[in-house]
């Protein structure tokens, strides 16, 4: 049997919105394992639950034998001619962005994918899964374009608990190897390790550049590739487009302005490549408008974009850590806290860090991450914001050890890095 790289997570979030009226849009990097979990996982689970093959109408928009169908009229009526009788169909388009052209992008209202998948389900046993690799056309702007009617699942790259339930042996091995290569699906078909380097360094030029440069008619390639470096090389620091354009002017000496580097960052988030946590103002309750942190979706791309030369534990570990928050669904921003301290009567205010805000619905949570807390100063550090948040939500600090989990007499919990990262549920322990 062959052995394959579990989505459950996934899985069940599709099958949960299955002839829910709504098209389902699978969003996510290309590459990530979208379209495996769509057409191998989740036309599998109709398969074995009944549905006839002839009900499953599955078209890749980005294979070459079906450019015709990136017509939406013409994909109209080849979905319209397979479906015969009043049996549910379900039809499952890949990389939908092809069925939408450039002159439309300027202009969402315009777009006439909408308009044909709105049209479609109005044939009543129709329901419709898509994927897409641009969030322009498919986040921003779903809820209006489809008219109420999009519903997004976000796929990540391999988390840590489905790398390991796939490879198994040791954690701390495991974990070793995924902090290299990170959870890009083709990796682990790899066995060599200049194969892994080869193919991750490979997707920056070959897919995420050509794409994005294609898409956005960029002019100015050397600068997205410089800013893409610079953000790489600075993951976990707090950042803004001023910074990094001058940044670009000292060190690589590339002329450009801090419109042109917004629009640009703007661009490698909207293709998944990154995201941004913003910095919240924890008693203000406000987002400060800058700086913010950019992070990597997949850690193994960041490093190949660095030659795997910069190896920061601490930086890669905060970058792993922000993506699980993302993939368990929590939207994660950088907490600020405001300390005032008295020294010989005079009283200063300091800025404090807590590494993620994680809020999911009515929760909230305070998390630091930190490479060792041995040290009983390091531990202050980290503590500090923690106690000065002057609410009630949940604290935790996070750290690479294999400890089991314990709260403090503050009410702090630590957690070790592979219990965090394997136990879905250990934010509530």
């Amino acid at each position: 049997m062959e052995h394959v790289i579990k989505r459950d997570s996934y899985l069940n979030r599709i099958i949960n919105k299955k002839e829910n009226g709504l098209i389902k849009v699978i969003t996510g990097i290309r590459r990530c394992g979208k379209s495996y979990l769509l057409f191998n996982l989740f036309y599998d689970y109709l398969i074995e639950s009944g549905v006839k093959e002839e009900q499953i109408i599955t078209i890749a928009l980005d294979d070459d034998t079906n450019v015709q169908y990136r017509d939406p009229d013409e994909l109209s009526k080849y979905v319209r001619s397979k479906i015969l009788n009043k049996d549910m169909y379900y039809i499952l388009i890949d990389e939908v962005q092809y069925a939408i052209s450039k002159e439309e992008l300027k202009n969402p209202d315009s777009i006439r994918l909408y308009n044909v998948l709105n049209g479609l389900l109005r044939l009543r046993n129709v329901d419709i899964y898509v994927t897409g690799s641009n969030s322009k056309m498919l986040t921003k702007d779903v809820l209006t374009a489809f008219r109420g009617r999009g519903d997004e699942v976000r796929v990540y790259p391999i988390s840590f608990k489905e790398y390991y339930a796939f490879a198994g042996g040791d954690k701390s091995d495991a974990y070793e190897e995924y902090a290299l290569y990170g959870g890009m699906p083709l990796v682990l078909s790899k066995k060599e390790d200049a194969e892994k380097m080869s193919y991750l360094q490979n997707l920056f030029t070959e897919v995420y550049f050509k794409d994005i440069v294609e898409r956005y008619e960029i002019e100015l390639p050397d600068v997205l590739e410089g800013l893409t470096d610079d953000l790489c090389s600075s993951i976990g620091s707090l950042t803004n487009a001023s910074k990094i354009t001058n940044t670009l002017q000292s060190v690589k000496s590339l002329k450009v302005s801090s419109t042109t580097i917004s629009n640009y960052l703007n661009y490698l988030i909207e293709s998944f490549l990154f995201s941004n946590a913003k910095r919240y103002d924890v008693k203000g309750k406000k987002y400060f408008e800058y700086p913010s942190k950019y992070y990597c979706t997949d850690i193994g791309l960041r490093n190949a974009r660095l030659n795997f030369r910069q190896q920061e534990e601490t930086h890669i570990m905060e970058n792993i850590i922000y993506n699980e928050l993302l993939c368990r669904g929590y939207s994660v921003d950088v907490g600020a806290v405001e300390i005032v301290e008295r020294n010989e009567g005079k009283k200063t205010k300091k800025q404090c860090e807590i590494d993620y805000v994680a809020n999911l619905g009515a929760k909230k949570y305070y998390i630091q991450s930190a490479l060792n807390v041995s040290d009983p100063s390091k531990m202050e550090t980290e503590i500090r914001p923690l106690k000065n948040t002057k609410d009630f939500f949940k604290k935790i600090i996070v750290s690479k050890t294999s400890m089991k989990p314990w709260t403090d007499e503050d009410g702090i919990l630590h957690l070790g890095l592979y219990e965090f990262l394997l136990n879905e549920n250990s934010l509530e322990l």
